[in-house]
Parts: structure tokens; C-alpha cells; sequence
């Protein structure tokens, strides 16, 4: 089997080269052909990987883009850079950065060898973050479920066969959110426990407004569940409170009036058109490891 590791990197070219040399110490013991494909985000700090002990990965490519477009986007992009011009069976996205531990590959494969044919994606048992970004990510997930009726628990942490990316690469919402994306395209998924690791430098540079979008940017692809529900949420609770109707009674209809209002705003990333103009915004692909 051809398997493409896809990451996307954004000024952290020294955790991404950690990153790479445990991806070739834990696939040491397997017979399938590793490659890695990183997405290089308009990174402003040079791009330096050591591969002087990479003997098991295949090959590397560093796909440098002109301007730094986002964490999903660099995902797209990278999705329909590798089924248009890679040879390969399935694509593994990781982040660059550590928190997608290297040592969970070998459970993909494993799976595999059961189903070939469903993407697997690593659902989260553990995670490393603070007590307040646990707090925020668990109510994340129950209004996720409540108003749009999806349990995602993974990120973009997955393994795809090329028939999903032949999907991914052809839906708007790819552009927007890759995990909402991939509920929304693929309902019978595998699943592997997966742990988040820690980052192997520095504090991650996503900011708390940042994960509120990513949050919306989910929720988004469900926009019309999402519409749906709000209306009979709202019918049902102005009827309950028709008798005593005050600023306090009215907090969660306002509180719904302001999600619907973001999570349209927000759905408007989705967008085909530069999904499928993404690659022109590729400056240059370097090959630094060949096999």
C-alpha cells in the first residue's frame, strides 16, 4: 500500500522535523511505502527538516504556498494536490506539531487489514490541554450534537481511503472544516482510540477565537439542522415561558438568534470554487527526500 502523509505547517518547522523522524521510527517494523506531504502555510521562518536517518519514509515534498491560507485550507489543498498529481491508496492528515501522536499509525494499518474500504478516523479518548480548553471543547461537543445531531469526537487525524478523498476534494465544506466535512460525506467510519499528545515545542498558537470559529466552522455544515432545530428549540420554549417572558427568560433566545446568525456567517467559507482554484495558490514543490 502507497500511504501519503498529509501535514500542514505554519512557522514550526522544528516540530514538524521531530514529527518526521518519529513517523520513521514507528514505522520501522511495517511493510507499507510511507511518503510525506507537508503543506508549507507561507511560513516566514525557513524550511529546515532533518533526514539524514529517514530510511523507512519514501519520500518528501514540501509544497510552499504563496499565501498563508489556514489550517483546513492547507488541508484541502493538500488533499487535491495529492489525488491529482501522487500515486496512492490512503492519505493520513496529521498536524505538524505533535498532538497527533506518530505511534497511532501503526493502529490505522492494523485496521485496515480488517477494512480496507471506510475511513478511520482517531477518536479522541485523552486529551493533554488545560482544564479550561477540556471544559470548552466538551461544550462544543453537546451543542454540536444538540443542534446539528453529530457526535464528532475526531479531528483531522484520520486515514482515507482515495475514494473519500475523491469526495473531500469535491465538496465545498472541505474548505471550511475538514471534520465536518467528512461526517457530512462518510456515515460508516472506523474508529481507533486515539490520545492527544503534547505539543513538542512552544505553546500552540491557536487562539481562543480561533477554536470558536473552528467550532462554528463544524457546526456550519449542518446549517439547515441547525436552522431546523433553532425554529422548534424557539417555538417550544416561547410557549413555555408565554406566561413570563422577561430579559432573563429571553438570554437563551437571544443566545440562539446569535448561533444561527454565526454559523451562516461563518457557512460562507464553504466554498467550491477555491477549493478548486487552490493549487494555483502553490508557489513551488520541493522534493527534499526522494527514493
Amino acid at each position: 500500500m502507497k500511504i501519503k502523509i498529509l501535514i500542514p505547517v505554519y512557522n514550526d518547522f522544528q516540530s514538524a522535523s521531530k514529527l518526521i523522524n518519529d513517523i520513521n521510527s514507528v514505522i520501522s517494523n511495517l511493510n507499507e511505502e510511507f511518503s510525506i506531504i507537508i503543506v508549507n502555510d507561507g511560513s516566514t521562518e525557513k524550511t529546515e527538516i532533518d533526514i539524514s536517518n529517514l530510511d523507512k519514509i519514501n519520500s518528501i515534498k514540501v509544497i510552499n504556498m504563496k499565501e498563508n491560507s489556514g489550517h483546513a485550507r492547507c488541508n484541502a489543498s493538500g488533499l487535491k494536490f495529492i489525488f491529482e498529481n501522487e500515486e496512492f491508496d490512503y492519505v493520513i492528515p496529521m498536524d505538524g506539531d505533535g498532538e497527533d501522536r506518530p505511534e497511532e499509525i501503526g493502529k490505522f494499518i492494523d485496521f485496515l487489514k480488517y477494512d480496507s474500504t471506510k475511513p478511520i478516523v482517531g477518536e479522541r479518548i485523552k486529551r493533554s490541554e488545560g482544564l479550561i480548553f477540556k471544559i470548552s471543547y466538551n461544550i462544543h461537543k453537546l451543542i454540536t450534537f444538540i443542534f446539528t445531531g453529530q457526535s464528532i469526537k475526531f479531528g483531522n487525524y484520520t486515514c482515507l481511503p482515495k475514494s473519500t478523498v475523491a469526495k473531500m476534494i469535491n465538496e465545498k465544506a472541505t474548505w471550511s472544516s475538514f471534520s465536518g466535512s467528512l461526517a457530512k460525506l462518510e456515515k460508516n467510519r472506523s474508529t481507533i482510540p486515539s490520545v492527544r499528545g503534547e505539543r513538542y515545542f512552544g505553546p500552540s498558537k491557536m487562539s481562543f477565537y480561533n477554536l470558536i470559529k473552528h467550532s462554528l466552522s463544524i457546526i456550519a455544515v449542518f446549517k439547515t439542522n441547525v436552522i431546523i432545530r433553532s425554529i422548534l428549540f424557539f417555538l417550544i420554549y416561547i410557549f413555555l415561558i408565554s406566561k413570563n417572558i422577561t430579559y432573563i427568560t429571553s438570554i437563551p433566545l437571544i443566545a440562539i438568534i446569535g448561533l444561527v446568525i454565526s454559523v451562516l456567517a461563518i457557512s460562507k467559507r464553504e466554498n467550491i470554487n477555491e477549493l478548486n482554484d487552490s493549487l494555483s495558490n502553490i508557489e513551488n514543490v520541493e522534493e527534499i527526500k526522494s527514493n
